[in-house]
């Protein structure tokens, strides 16, 4: 659900920022958009990430990749802040599951950092090392749930680290899709 929170924050965006540019001046770059995100399995959550990036209206391509990179990059950050908060939060009560969290907070500073590595080798265009850089991104989170499961047999996975881990893994989905575009003779 939180991708719904995350498709929602990102719509207002795309209508608060729309409501500034001219149209008339602006119909190419929105068909760009539009049509490289027609290309992507999350349409939706693919317009309202480029869109909610200012400089989605001056990029090519490559530059729409690197802003759904960037918003992957964000989404992941935040859930390194989310999980140590929840972590600090358990430590008394729940060492174990105050551990597991920091772990996940790892998994998604590892999951940011794979990101970053995507930023560098678009602005190379080493698209296939971006291609590999995102797809690491969007694995990482699994290793998280995984740790819950082996560990805490019977305990819940924390559903907001699910949203979190579903909302990453459809960002990573939008950056891969438009990579493909670029890799693409």
């Amino acid at each position: 659900m939180a991708s719904g929170a995350l498709c929602s924050i990102l719509f207002f965006l795309l209508v608060l920022t729309a409501g500034h540019a001219n149209p008339a001046a602006n119909k190419p770059q929105q068909q760009l958009v539009q049509s490289t995100c027609n290309s992507t399995t999350y349409y939706d959550l693919c317009v309202a990430a480029l869109a909610a990036d200012p400089s989605s209206s001056t990029s090519d391509v490559r530059g729409l990749c690197a802003i759904a990179v960037s918003a992957a990059a964000a989404n992941a950050s935040s859930a390194v802040d989310s999980a140590l908060s929840s972590a600090t939060a358990d430590q008394n009560q729940a060492p174990e599951r105050a551990a597991l969290l920091r772990a996940c907070a790892a998994k998604y500073a590892e999951a940011r950092e794979a990101l970053g590595a995507a930023r560098e080798a678009i602005k190379g265009e080493s698209y296939d090392y971006a291609y590999v850089h995102v797809s690491a991104a969007a694995e990482y989170p699994a290793v998280c749930r995984a740790l819950f499961r082996r560990r805490q047999r019977g305990a819940v996975y924390p559903p907001e680290l699910a949203r979190r881990e579903e909302g990453l893994r459809r960002l990573c989905t939008v950056a891969l899709d438009i990579i493909s575009l670029l890799l693409v003779p």
